[in-house]
């Protein structure tokens, strides 16, 4: 047997060797995409069977605001959640805090980027949980700017070295935290840091500071081309996708010791993403309030008749003064009181605080005997003012990067190969946010109908 294999004929032989070759791979493939399916099945239905409030409906002891990033949740908790939550009430560490510190066990209001794994540490008989979905490709596109806005603010620093340790030793000086401690920034931003720079030196060394290119979305001598950033492995795993993830409790940053097998058994076996995506419905089903980024005023006004009339209820009856309802700033330190610190030691001229404005507007939510009409009112003055700020913000940041600007407008010169290679890897996300506007569109019909019922004379 073995003589004749020796002098079996070389091609023969190679055949049969890649012959054997592609069996024993077949079977590793096959047996790992078992184990993964044993893994994320197995984690599924310990989770469907996990103990969710069945009253969905009715504001419990703790909200949880679970902000998906880039979905306009930072207008929600200082424009409304902070109106009505007395700083007392807010749990430590909850928002742009780093993590979840459970020691105050009788606080009232968690906002965070963590995800749904939070709730192994929150009593979920008597927490309600509410979030903002958006549109998986518009959530990518400002997640990338973000990136590059946040990321600019370094470049006046003549490199990259003297950027880290000048914000290293700002944040060290402070109690307050920047965005680069707050998943998902915390692995994004230094990324798009040392790109801008190795960027800008490669710029110098040439000799030229023009841009190639009229799209400040593929401007590759200025900044990481949008392509890049969408292929990019580090984007893979944190940004596509992200919002079921969340949900489902699996991000990078989860309490969960499997999380991280489960999400990479999910981008290897795309079929197995089905399984996470029925948890994530699910929990969405079970939420007090699901809001979308683009139904920006049907959301705000769902928001305050839902979850906000119920709010001052529960003060009402916990014989909370609505007076102090407002008085809660100064035991919160934002992320941006830290973050314009950083830029005030980067750039003199520009220390504008993210919060000022919506500081200066806390006055307008002190009131006796808040309505919902009124909150609704309150809400609308202080994002006015808090987009005027960010809008200001960015087009300081993005100055260094000149001529790059994103806008609306800028954003149709993206390739429809570019969004489409972007709907692709968020198929999930994609799946989410259609189930997310099935329910959004049911309960506005539901409340619409409520509101009119108690207009109507008796």
């Amino acid at each position: 047997m073995v003589e004749g294999v020796r002098c079996m004929d070389p091609t023969i032989k190679l055949i049969l060797l890649l012959i054997f070759f592609r069996i024993a791979c077949a079977s590793t493939i096959e047996k790992k995409f078992e184990h993964c399916e044993r893994v994320v099945k197995d984690w599924a239905l310990s989770s469907l069977h996990q103990g969710i409030n069945n009253d969905k409906h009715t504001l419990q002891d703790l909200l949880f605001f679970l902000h998906v990033p880039r979905t306009g949740g930072r207008s929600y908790y200082h424009c409304f959640l902070k109106k009505l939550y007395p700083s007392s009430q807010e749990c430590p560490r909850s928002y742009d805090k780093l993590r979840f510190d459970p020691s105050k066990t009788k606080c009232r209001l968690l906002a965070t980027h963590d995800d749904y794994s939070m709730m192994e540490k929150l009593p979920k008989e008597r927490t309600s949980v509410v979030t903002i979905v958006r549109n998986p490709v518009d959530r990518v596109l400002s997640s990338y700017e973000f990136s590059v806005e946040v990321a600019a603010r370094f470049l006046v620093h003549p490199d990259l070295a003297s950027a880290t340790k000048m914000s290293k030793r700002v944040r060290a000086k402070t109690n307050g935290v920047s965005t680069l401690d707050i998943w998902p920034w915390k692995y994004l931003v230094p990324w798009m840091r040392g790109d801008l720079f190795t960027r800008r030196d490669a710029r110098r060394q040439k000799g030229s500071s023009e841009a190639k290119s009229d799209s400040p979305y593929d401007m590759e001598d200025m900044l990481m081309p949008l392509k890049e950033f969408v292929d990019d492995p580090i984007v893979q795993d944190i940004v596509h996708n992200g919002a079921t993830f969340q949900i489902a409790g699996l991000t990078n940053n989860s309490y969960l010791a499997e999380a991280h097998e489960i999400r990479h058994c999910v981008q290897e076996h795309k079929s197995l993403g089905q399984h996470v995506l029925h948890v994530a419905k699910k929990r969405l089903d079970a939420m007090l309030y699901v809001g979308l980024t683009a139904e920006h005023k049907e959301s705000a006004m769902m928001f305050a008749n839902v979850v906000g009339a119920q709010v001052i209820s529960q003060l009402k009856d916990a014989n909370f003064s609505v007076d102090t309802l407002a008085d809660n700033q100064s035991g919160n330190i934002s992320s941006s009181h830290l973050d314009s610190e950083l830029e005030s030691n980067v750039d003199q001229n520009n220390s504008t605080l993210d919060e000022k404005a919506t500081v200066q507007d806390e006055s307008e939510a002190k009131r006796e005997n808040m309505t919902v009409a009124e909150l609704i009112e309150v809400y609308e003055g202080c994002i006015s003012s808090l987009l005027k700020t960010q809008s200001r913000r960015r087009f300081a940041s993005l100055k260094r990067i000149s001529p790059a600007n994103f806008s609306k407008e800028a954003r149709r010169s993206i390739s429809d190969e570019v969004l489409q290679q972007i709907r692709t890897l968020n198929h999930l996300d994609m799946e989410l946010f259609e189930y997310a506007q099935e329910i959004f569109t049911m309960r506005h019909v539901r409340l619409m109908g409520n509101i009119d019922m108690k207009a109507r004379p008796h």
